[in-house]
């Protein structure tokens, strides 16, 4: 059985981390006529969440090589894996990318590849 203490730590971190996912919808996005396709989004990894949750990527800051991706965050290249990529066509035509930051580093959830212009 885990200590009293360690089990309080550990839904306080939760209730911390689900309070600052939700914090991230704003309702900014509420009206867009591509609000629902956003949330719709999934890749191999699971749902994407929604437009709140990812993060436009400037063409310098993505590549594509042999077939694979990787993109540029906080300063590091980090391979996409391939189940993340989203193969559904994109409507916004910006690249975007859904990471998740852990105790490992970082991590790619979704990866929708743009038209690079």
């Amino acid at each position: 059985m885990k200590h009293p203490r360690t089990v309080l730590v550990l839904i306080g971190s939760a209730v911390v981390f689900v309070g600052s996912a939700m914090a991230r919808d704003d309702g900014r996005y509420a009206n867009s006529p591509l609000k629902s396709w956003f949330d719709s989004l999934k890749s191999g990894k699971g749902p994407c969440c929604s437009d709140a949750d990812g993060s436009a990527v400037a063409d310098v800051d993505w590549e594509s090589k042999d077939g694979h991706y990787r993109v540029r965050l906080e300063g590091q290249w980090i391979d996409v894996p391939d189940d993340a990529v989203i193969t559904e066509p994109n409507r916004v035509g910006r690249t975007m990318v859904w990471p998740i930051k852990g105790t490992l580093g970082i991590t790619i959830r979704c990866f929708l590849p743009g038209s690079m212009t």
